[in-house]
């Protein structure tokens, strides 16, 4: 089932999202909501998606890239991360465009750690602990980011590079 998109102003958005108790991660209710989510990811054309944007305060994200036009030298698998933990592992931080299907129609220059370890659950219940850098290391942040009530908007500098998407288009990527 596709879900409904909070958009920015929702108070979902703005709140910290509760953890998912381990013992329900299998039941068959969250793993009835992750195929939604993964549903309305891929109906939206999104690159990952947190439960807080289809106004579920949990802390399940998901995300994919693939083949995706705006993305087109990425690659992540399709990937559920329960109760995600981020931790630095460089001070470098890299800038570069984000948008967000919870603030449509806008994109902004956000910087974000270039290497990071992330300790979370599958959707299977087993424990992960991985380390990722660059661009996937950029959408774990930016979809963990949401289970703590944040978004992109929040780590931005400067709102000098804030454009809607026609003139990002049309003007190009300005730095």
């Amino acid at each position: 089932m596709i879900l409904k998109v909070a958009r920015l102003g929702h108070p979902v958005l703005r709140k910290v999202a509760a953890p998912i108790p381990p013992d329900q991660i299998t039941s068959p209710e969250i793993q009835q909501f992750i195929d939604d989510m993964i549903e309305t990811m891929y109906e939206y054309d999104g690159a990952g998606l947190a439960a807080p944007q289809v106004h579920v305060s949990r802390q399940i994200v998901i995300m994919e890239v693939k083949g995706h036009p705006r993305y087109p030298n990425a690659s992540i698998p399709l990937t559920v991360y329960i109760n995600p933990e981020i931790t630095p592992l460089t001070e470098e931080m890299v800038e570069d465009w984000e948008g967000c299907l919870s603030v449509p129609g806008l994109r902004g220059r956000v910087p974000r750690y270039n290497k990071i370890r992330l300790q979370a659950y599958d959707r299977q219940g087993n424990r992960l602990d991985i380390v990722v850098e660059g661009f996937h290391a950029r959408v774990i942040q930016h979809e963990c980011d949401h289970v703590q009530g944040k978004v992109y908007l929040d780590r931005m500098r400067s709102m000098e590079s804030l454009t809607f998407i026609e003139e990002f288009m049309k003007y190009g990527r300005h730095e």
